[in-house]
């Protein structure tokens, strides 16, 4: 049965009245960003491939406004986040860094707020989202863009750049919940456009928008039902396996290599590498291939 989207408008609406009730007063600053789904390009990010994700109508809000001093608090709204709910941090600063702990939500936060690109004061905040968490639908990703774009506008200092913008976003989550995730969720997430998807090169960092203009095609997203975690995943030891396959065949990345090369060096790769590395290889000639299918109609 297909599930009712909440409005972004009833999104922030919701995390007001939270605000207001947790933390007293008015939310000054609300923030959106979404999540995302991958049409085709799995596993290609971190090899300096090529994937084709989109932006989903599913967000994440941030409101919150600034306080005086040095204190931050944060409140989710989630019940499928790790208690507790609310956590509180000060500010980082040169002798204070901040540093990752628990609950494993608010690192995403944290990551953020220590990678952002300008000073930050204390601030209260809440945060609500449709996206679901562990779905696969980049909650992760989507927290942390928010809460850069809260921050910006709660400070006045933007990101010299989207692409500055969703890599700072990355290396939170590489920093904070140790996850040594691609490009493409943190870049889906800032620059993605309704009715578009978005064909990113993870080598240049150069991204095309391609229209979803054909009224005939709809993408439908089901639920497995298997909660989706990076942190808790294989997807460490996949991204080492394929690191491992490109150095076996004298390649920087596997977006380097040709299914001849694989084939020629079979014998120095252990059959599940050998099963990462052709996946890999293949699936960046079928997500270009896929794109000018789309592009062609």
């Amino acid at each position: 049965m297909a599930c009712r989207i909440p409005e972004v408008a009833s999104l922030v609406k919701e995390a007001q009245e939270v605000f207001q009730k947790v933390f007293g007063g008015v939310a000054l600053v609300a923030a959106v960003a979404p999540g995302r789904v991958n049409i085709i390009g799995e596993h290609t990010d971190y090899n300096d491939g090529f994937v084709f994700p989109m932006a989903l109508p599913m967000v994440t809000v941030v409101v919150g406004r600034r306080v005086e001093g040095s204190r931050c608090r944060v409140h989710t709204t989630s019940p499928m986040a790790d208690k507790p709910h609310q956590v509180e941090f000060p500010a980082p600063s040169p002798s204070t860094p901040l540093q990752p702990g628990s609950p494993s939500w608010a690192n995403y936060v944290k990551g953020v707020v220590a990678n952002f690109q300008g000073s930050i004061s204390g601030f209260d905040a809440v945060v609500t989202t449709s996206v679901p968490l562990g779905g696969g639908l980049s909650s992760s990703a989507s927290l942390e863009v928010a809460t850069y774009t809260f921050l910006e506008a709660l400070t006045g200092i933007h990101a010299p750049s989207l692409r500055e913008k969703a890599l700072a976003c990355q290396r939170a989550e590489h920093d904070f919940a140790n996850m040594p995730c691609g490009i493409m969720d943190q870049f889906i997430s800032t620059m993605g456009k309704q009715g578009n998807a978005l064909l990113i090169d993870c080598r240049s960092m150069e991204s095309t928008l391609v229209p979803l203009s054909d009224p005939s095609v709809t993408l439908v997203i089901t639920n497995s039902n298997v909660r989706h975690t990076l942190s808790g995943s294989e997807y460490p030891t996949r991204r080492r396996q394929c690191s491992e396959a490109a150095a076996a065949l004298g390649k920087q990345s596997l977006r380097d290599a040709t299914m001849k090369d694989l084939e020629e060096h079979k014998s120095s790769l252990s059959e599940e590498a050998f099963r990462r590395a052709r996946h890999v290889i293949s699936e960046i000639g079928r997500t270009q291939q896929a794109v000018e299918v789309l592009k062609a109609g």
